[in-house]
């Protein structure tokens, strides 16, 4: 037998639900930070193994630190970029129907292991597509360190769904 609700129990209190954006809730200038993570020595390895990179910067402590050119192993750039785009996905929640394109990506300074990241996201432009139903979304991200300081930048675009249809509901159409 499951036991009974009491106000304020967690049974009782009405569930949430995560707000997720159209592209017509944006405008040019908008901008979010996303949460932060910290880059791990098990992160640099996972994707070494899935992308195939074993280059000795990241992989081989004794040469980083003695012959590299940070003095220490690094993360992969690409693993960067990666870690952008995720923390990216949330902040803001975006009914995002495709990753278009990266217009251009900077790889200003090494994510070291334990470096902590998050990114900063801005509204370019919004380029409203297929009568409406859609737009093209322009960002600048920002990946930051935890000395606030750029370690990535560049532009991405994504195709974002319109929120309403116009009278407030919610639309169900692509």
């Amino acid at each position: 037998m499951e036991p009974e609700a009491t106000e304020g129990s967690p049974e009782s209190r009405p569930r949430r639900r995560t707000t997720v954006l159209g592209y017509d809730d944006l405008a040019v200038g908008d901008e979010w930070e996303s949460a932060s993570r910290t880059v791990t020595q098990a992160d640099v390895s996972t994707f070494a193994g899935l992308s195939g990179d074993f280059n000795a910067l990241h992989m081989d402590h004794a040469w980083a630190t003695a012959e590299g050119p940070f003095g220490k192993p690094v993360a992969h750039g690409l693993l960067g970029l990666a870690l952008a785009s995720g923390l990216a996905s949330t902040a803001p929640r975006m009914d995002t129907l495709a990753f278009l394109a990266v217009l251009e990506w900077k790889f200003l300074l090494p994510i070291a292991f334990g470096d902590t990241v998050r990114v900063v996201s801005t509204v370019e432009s919004i380029e409203p597509q297929s009568r409406g139903r859609r737009a093209v979304v322009t960002w600048r991200r920002r990946l930051l360190n935890q000395e606030d300081r750029v370690v990535q930048d560049g532009r991405t675009q994504t195709l974002v769904r319109k929120k309403t249809d116009g009278g407030g509901t919610v639309s169900s159409k692509p």
